[in-house]
């Protein structure tokens, strides 16, 4: 794509002026655009859920972007022709495919694994922000929830937004990660929460009750029932858990043995703990796949600790677990390497559903992503279940000063002897 548009603009070069000027021109669909996706979950009632897109740039190289505040998705590729535009997002394996006409973008998104969506879009037209009732509901709740990875609360954090078209920022945060920044606003008494990224879609309701409750519910679930949140006071007078500690969530079980690995590479090379990249290392083993929108959010942290202490100790390991199809040729997981600018070590674990049977030194080992902090002898020091990403900015905080914190401790811990002398 990028060598394609430097031959464009090189013969544009050698085209007199008024021919040069039609070539580089802006595309026709140059801008913002606005609309809605329409999913239909298994129950058959249809949700629309808002999308922003950001198109711009010439027709030789065009650049899309999902707009989300707290974290907009670039397109991996871009073609425009003859009114017909299709945005790749490789990362994702997925796909927005949609025809100019009339004065709109109509189409689908989607892709193998998560199904497909109706697009409609137009020219975004200037509006007001909307104004913010309801602030009384903002701060810290407690969803009570008995899921399937064994927790009983979840935590939902309401404030005020920071995206012009939203009254209202939302976050869920479960065991596994977080759901990612929600925007939206009341309408009377409702507050409907949303994003569109190249993940794919979100949609919650959330209504206040009068015995001072929200009733969450995940509009594009027909399958979830609506959830109770408390203030986690209230929580507490009802002795209700709170969400679960993530260091608590997985467990070794035997602390004494060295954790091991054995798994090939993008390449087909088997790589294992005991290679020597690894002797006298501290080691995060880092579960998750190309498929996991928390993976994603937690990859740049990953790759920002390896740059800052790799040289002093550090080495990184991603045991990817993937559909059967991406084993056999992992295009995605290529992408989310290249969009990352992975460096650390990536591994073809196995599918999904072998996590347990080829990860098998842990208890409740149930989350996506789960990573493994190894001192410099082998052994676990600790485990971190799923990751709060920049959708919760105050646990994404805390979270990035208690691994750095914690990744330096190891660090400075002296190597075994029998290391050291090699």
């Amino acid at each position: 794509m990028k060598l394609l548009a430097g031959l464009f603009l090189l013969a544009a070069t050698t085209l007199p002026p008024a021919a040069r000027a039609q070539i580089l021109r802006p595309a026709p669909i140059v801008g913002l655009w606005t609309g809605t996706a329409t999913i239909t979950p298994r129950d058959g009632t249809p949700q629309s859920v808002p999308v922003f897109l950001d198109l711009a740039g010439t027709p030789a190289n065009l650049k899309a972007t999902l707009l989300n505040s707290a974290g907009s998705t670039p397109a991996s590729a871009v073609s425009f022709t003859d009114n017909h535009l299709v945005l790749t997002f490789s990362y994702f394996a997925r796909t927005l495919d949609v025809t100019l006409q009339d004065g709109a973008l109509t189409g689908t998104f989607g892709g193998k694994r998560g199904g497909f969506s109706n697009i409609s879009l137009h020219r975004a037209a200037p509006a007001a922000a909307p104004r913010l009732t309801h602030a009384d509901l903002l701060g810290d709740w407690e969803i009570a929830t008995n899921s399937a990875k064994g927790e009983a609360a979840w935590q939902l954090r309401l404030a005020k937004s920071d995206d012009p078209h939203a009254a209202v920022r939302a976050v869920i945060q479960r065991i596994d990660g977080d759901t990612g920044a929600l925007y939206g606003s009341f309408d009377g008494d409702v507050l409907r929460v949303s994003h569109f990224t190249a993940a794919g879609p979100a949609l919650y309701s959330i209504t206040p009750k009068a015995d001072g409750t929200l009733l969450v519910a995940n509009l594009l679930s027909a399958k979830a029932e609506p959830l109770i949140a408390r203030r986690p006071t209230e929580a507490r007078k009802q002795n209700l858990a709170p969400p679960t500690d993530t260091t608590q969530q997985t467990t070794v079980k035997d602390p004494a043995a060295r954790v091991t690995f054995s798994f090939p590479d993008l390449n087909g090379k088997l790589v294992s703990n005991t290679d020597p990249q690894f002797d006298g290392k501290v080691v995060i083993v880092a579960i998750g796949g190309s498929w996991c929108p928390n993976c994603h959010d937690e990859a740049p942290f990953l790759v920002s600790l390896y740059k800052q202490f790799h040289s002093q100790g550090l080495e990184i390991v991603n045991l990817s677990f993937e559909e059967e199809d991406q084993l056999k040729n992992p295009t995605r997981l290529h992408a989310f390497i290249d969009r990352y600018h992975i460096r650390y070590t990536v591994l073809l674990a196995g599918t999904t559903d072998q996590l347990n049977e080829k990860v098998t030194q842990f208890n409740n080992l149930n989350c996506w992503p789960t990573a493994f902090f190894l001192g410099r002898d082998g052994r676990v020091k600790e485990i971190h279940a799923g990751y709060a990403g920049p959708g919760n900015p105050e646990a994404n905080k805390a979270l990035t000063h208690e691994v750095i914190t914690l990744v330096q401790h190891l660090i400075a811990e002296p190597a075994p002897i029998q290391n050291a002398a090699r």
